[in-house]
């Protein structure tokens, strides 16, 4: 790792148009990461859910949000939905609303030529999907979607080994628990499977927990089965279907947690970042968990200010991690509101191109008269770091000026 990797810059964009949400889901497809299907804060002690018709779709270049309104299968509005990419279609499966625990399966084409993103309801599946559940996690490997774990419910004759009780409705003969089996849903032939697990010891049943792939590997990290919240690291190999057991780590490790996110950067190496504690902590801390040495280090100079829980991140365009939503507050007990800015962690040098695209973007005033004179393809480019910058320009300023209001009212 260079010594400009070690370092790990971040960087905070505003979000301020797009509503504070929670539970997101966000896929990153070349330059448009979109987010949808999420939940909302808590209004008057009720739960409000974001319709399922909005799609957010954020653009890297300019730092600007949209929002496309959706057709089709509506999904219902839920949190706790699981959502993974594959080939330009973004899946949901699962989730929790009022009405309890779902196991549907939808998806949206995100690379639509008509500008109409509209939502299906995969319903003429082979095989057997799993039981309702929410707070999975999934591996993306091979045109397929495997998924592990989560909470949810089960019928009498449903109990099984990979299922641990935690609460149980007798008359009506309904349990409730953590799940630690492993389904797949081939999205080639839209049959649901069950792998036969021919090796190794599985993760105890957890809930809250996260997943990356790295080559062949699913990687699992903490989540929680009742109240205690794990800092265990397994993987699964995805074509022998064998587990690790728990990963024994050399050196210092982060602390137990669930609600966080772990994702892949390069071959070797996995982001963790934020999540909740097992004493109800809000966290910000982020971890870099090295495949070749086995071994996690942790980041320095990131924001003690910035907690994250329930959030959501992907890999952007030049290896950046971008983390969007979530909350900053322990969820079971306090809900002062959620997030809606986007966290931007650095994980390698930017290429020459993004920098003298930057430079431009910073300085367009001083470059007014030059930067007509670029060709075609690299002027659409730059006018998008302009707008980009100014717009972050204005977003400081108005923050600035509210915070100067605020001390005025207060004096």
């Amino acid at each position: 790792m260079s010594v400009f990797a070690q370092s790990w810059f971040w960087s905070r964009c505003s979000t301020s148009d797009i509503s504070r949400l929670n539970g997101v889901n966000l896929c990153s497809l070349q330059k448009l990461p979109g987010v949808c299907n999420s939940r909302a804060e808590s209004i008057e002690e009720n739960e409000v859910y974001l319709p399922s018709d909005e799609l957010w779709i954020y653009d890297m270049d300019s730092g600007l949000w949209t929002m496309h309104l959706m057709e089709g299968e509506l999904p219902t509005s839920m949190s706790g939905s699981c959502g993974a990419s594959i080939n330009g279609k973004l899946y949901i499966f699962g989730g929790f609303d009022d009405k309890g625990y779902s196991n549907r399966l939808y998806y949206v084409n995100l690379r639509t030529k008509t500008g109409t993103y509209r939502w299906k309801k995969i319903t003429n599946f082979k095989g057997q999907p799993p039981t309702p559940r929410d707070k999975l996690s999934c591996w993306v490997y091979e045109n397929r979607l495997i998924y592990f774990g989560g909470y949810g419910c089960r019928k009498h004759n449903e109990l099984s080994d990979c299922f641990d009780v935690h609460d149980a409705f007798w008359e009506g003969q309904i349990f409730w628990g953590w799940h630690n089996d492993v389904h797949v849903f081939d999205t080639t032939t839209q049959t649901w499977s069950q792998p036969t697990i021919r090796g190794g010891d599985p993760p105890q049943p957890r809930a809250a927990h996260t997943c990356a792939v790295l080559g062949n590997k699913g990687y699992i990290f903490g989540g929680r089965v009742l109240q205690t919240r794990m800092n265990d690291l397994h993987c699964l190999n995805l074509d022998t279907w064998t587990w690790s057991g728990r990963i024994n780590i050399s050196g210092e490790k982060p602390r137990d947690r669930s609600w966080h996110t772990l994702t892949p950067i390069g071959d070797d190496r996995l982001f963790l970042f934020g999540g909740l504690s097992s004493d109800n902590v809000p966290l910000s801390d982020g971890w870099i968990h090295s495949i070749a040495t086995n071994g996690w280090k942790q980041l320095t100079h990131l924001p003690k200010s910035r907690p994250r829980l329930w959030h959501t991140a992907c890999l952007g365009q030049e290896g950046e991690v971008m983390v969007f939503g979530g909350s900053k507050d322990d969820l079971l007990f306090m809900d002062t509101g959620h997030c809606s800015d986007l966290l931007i962690f650095q994980t390698q040098p930017y290429s020459l191109l993004r920098l003298c695209l930057d430079c431009i973007g910073k300085n367009a005033a001083l470059l007014e008269k030059q930067i007509p004179c670029l060709p075609s393809k690299l002027l659409q480019d730059v006018l998008k770091k302009i707008t980009f910058w100014a717009a972050m320009t204005h977003r400081q300023e108005r923050k600035a000026e509210t915070e100067r209001q605020s001390q005025l009212h207060s004096t």
